[in-house]
C-alpha cells in the first residue's frame, strides 16, 4: 500500500486524504454548479463513494489526486493529481476545487506540483487532462500549464453524454518550459 507523500507549494499542502475532509468534499461534489463538469452532482451516499476513490487508488495503483489543503487556514480546498481509471485515455492530472476556494489560482498551482511529481518520480512520460469542452476556467488551467488540445471524444460510461477535449503534453515539452 503507498501511502501519499506531502508536496508542498508557496500557499497549499498536498496530502494524503483525511476523514475530516469529507464535509467540504461534499461541498463540492453534492454541489451542482460546483460539480457540472467532473460528473454531476451526487448525493451524499455517492459522494461517500467516490471520496474513498483516491485512498483507494493510492493504496492498490501507487499514485491518485492529493488532497489540497490551504497552508493558513488548514482547510481543504480541493483535490489534485495523477489520475488512471481503467480504461482512462491517458496518464491524467486532473483537478476540483471547492467553489470557496476557486478563483486564486490553485488549480494551476497545484496541477503545477503534481506534473512535477508525475514526471519525476512516476516517471510518466506525458499527461493530459480531460475537459468538458465548455469549461472555460478548466481549459485556461491547462493552458496555463502549456497543454494544448489533443483530441476531442466521446468520454467513457458513465460520462459518456460529455464531449470531452483532450488537452496535454509531454515530459520533454514541459521540461523545456520549466528549464529541466
Amino acid at each position: 500500500m503507498a501511502d501519499a507523500p506531502t508536496l508542498l507549494t508557496p500557499r497549499l499542502r498536498l496530502r494524503a486524504w483525511k476523514m475530516d475532509d469529507f464535509e467540504r468534499y461534499v461541498e463540492l461534489f453534492g454541489n451542482p454548479e460546483a460539480a457540472k463538469h467532473v460528473g454531476g452532482a451526487l448525493p451524499r451516499g455517492g459522494c461517500w463513494r467516490r471520496f474513498l476513490q483516491m485512498p483507494g487508488a493510492w493504496a492498490l495503483q501507487g499514485f491518485a489526486m492529493f488532497a489540497i489543503e490551504e497552508k493558513s487556514s488548514g482547510r481543504w480546498v480541493g483535490q489534485a493529481g495523477p489520475w488512471q481509471p481503467d480504461g482512462w485515455p491517458g496518464t491524467e492530472i486532473g483537478y476540483a476545487i471547492h467553489p470557496d476556494a476557486q478563483g486564486f489560482g490553485y488549480a494551476t498551482e497545484a496541477c503545477t506540483a503534481t506534473m512535477h511529481y508525475a514526471f519525476d518520480v512516476l516517471g510518466w512520460t506525458s499527461v493530459i487532462h480531460s475537459i468538458d469542452a465548455e469549461n472555460i476556467a478548466s481549459q485556461n488551467v491547462a493552458r496555463k500549464l502549456g497543454s494544448r488540445v489533443l483530441r476531442r471524444i466521446d468520454h467513457q460510461a458513465p460520462f459518456n453524454d460529455a464531449v470531452v477535449d483532450v488537452w496535454g503534453q509531454t515530459r520533454e515539452q514541459w521540461r523545456q518550459r520549466h528549464g529541466q
